[in-house]
């Protein structure tokens, strides 16, 4: 077996669901015996653990959303006593109660293991350093990358999120191999490594591990022809672990690999909660099958997307997100998500990937701003030219009819986590990322 690559990978279906099956029947069981919220949920339905008997039995049991977490701060939805607890970390949420994720140690391992294997599939080897741009802290990104890369055999340069100076000369000294950061902020390291004069070619780094929020394959060919590195995605989500619930595989980039050994994933339809067969589109549902601390029945991400067979892996995939539920925008009667405007930008020549969308209604309809650099300084006359491709080409592609406001490069604010794309000043107090 490669060094790094886990048997069970590579297990056939049939292994891998028998195991998923045990795995699930002891987690349910365990949440039902150890936690009173999930018990009433279950006995408010007229379902006990033993009427799971096969996978698809989990469609019985209710659905588990960020509210329940939020209502239950902050330690309703613990199974085990608190003096069991190893680390504690919360959610990035921006409004109201975080969401709280408690760990015990055997939960941290399982962590650690399964971010090491998701640096593995992307490319990286033990013996290479890794440069965690992710922010440390109660968000999980950064201590998820840090101690799954060490488990892996990296050596982890920890700079965390911001200074993005110190971020590009640190690049240039320790010369890492691999840059675990959100997409976003990668172009903003790009965009301080040209300002020092630096091309981003010819840095150290050769594998890009991008996560935290939704992007484009458009955005991977421009991260990748701008840097010369292989650019790979990860999913993740506090409520269920941190970063390392699914990830890129090098040789093929064709979606993210489920670790479907400690994760099972549905699709249901974002609106009835009806389950979906695998190639449909909707929201994707995880059940966790090994958490200690935590177990999450059900949890529905908002998370779009479609479960796929697997590849390289055994394991299913699943396809980029390409949005969130929540995040999804209604105007004038079109569901629009900011990855298909980033799409859009990405292929007007001229135009930066660094947008951010303001939606009103001044009147009775809906309008949509976008706020969007030129690449270039010197593309000044160019701006309106530019605007108006950008709006013809979302009108035709898309079907709405946009305001483009072209701006100079470096103008608007660049974010160091994820980042904040769309303004709704239909309710003032509503924004997403």
């Amino acid at each position: 077996m490669t060094p790094g690559l886990d048997a069970i990978e590579t297990a056939s279906r049939d292994e891998i669901e028998a195991l998923q099956l045990k795995r699930m029947r002891a987690s349910i069981g365990k949440a039902y015996q150890n936690n009173a919220r999930y018990r009433a949920k279950f006995e408010a339905v007229d379902i006990h653990p033993d009427d799971i008997r096969t996978l698809g039995d989990i469609a019985k049991l209710p659905l588990t959303t960020k509210a329940d977490l939020r209502d239950a701060y902050p330690f309703g939805f613990l199974a085990v006593p608190e003096d069991k607890l190893a680390r504690i970390h919360a959610s990035s949420g921006t409004t109201g109660k975080p969401t709280v994720v408690a760990y015990t140690a055997g939960d941290i391992e399982t962590w650690r293991h399964l971010v090491a294997r998701s640096i593995y599939a992307a490319g990286g080897r033990p013996g290479m350093k890794v440069h965690v741009a992710y922010g440390y802290g109660l968000f999980t990104g950064g201590l998820g990358a840090h101690y799954g890369a060490e488990a892996l055999g990296c050596t982890v340069i920890p700079m965390s999120g911001g200074q993005t100076e110190k971020q590009v000369q640190l690049i240039q000294d320790f010369r890492p191999d691999v840059i675990m950061v959100t997409p976003s902020y990668m172009l903003a390291i790009v965009d301080e490594m040209m300002r020092q004069g630096m091309d981003p070619a010819t840095s150290s780094l050769s594998v890009g591990i991008f996560g935290a929020e939704p992007w484009t394959e458009s955005m991977r060919t421009e991260i990748e022809e701008q840097c010369r590195l292989s650019a790979v995605d990860i999913y993740g989500l506090s409520e269920l672990m941190g970063p390392g619930v699914a990830a890129e595989c090098a040789e093929g980039k064709d979606g993210l690999t489920i670790w479907e050994d400690h994760f099972y994933p549905e699709i249901i339809d974002p609106v009835s909660g009806a389950a979906l067969p695998d190639g449909e589109v909707g929201e994707l549902v995880f059940t966790s099958l090994t958490r200690e601390a935590m177990p999450v029945i059900r949890y529905r991400t908002g998370d779009v997307t479609r479960l796929l067979a697997g590849t390289t892996r055994t394991m299913r995939r699943i396809e980029r997100i390409s949005g969130r539920s929540d995040d999804m925008m209604i105007v004038r009667g079109v569901n629009v998500f900011p990855t298909q405007i980033e799409q859009q930008i990405l292929a007007c020549v001229g135009l930066a990937p660094h947008f951010h969308l303001e939606i009103s209604r001044p009147a009775r309809l809906d309008e949509m701003r976008i706020m969007v650099e030129a690449r270039s300084a010197a593309a000044h006359d160019g701006r309106d030219q530019l605007g108006e491709l950008l709006a013809d080409r979302i009108k035709r592609l898309i079907g709405i009819s946009v305001v483009v406001n072209v701006r100079p490069p470096g103008s608007l604010p660049r974010s160091s986590g994820k980042a904040r794309r769309v303004t709704d000043l239909r309710n003032i107090n509503k924004e997403v990322s």
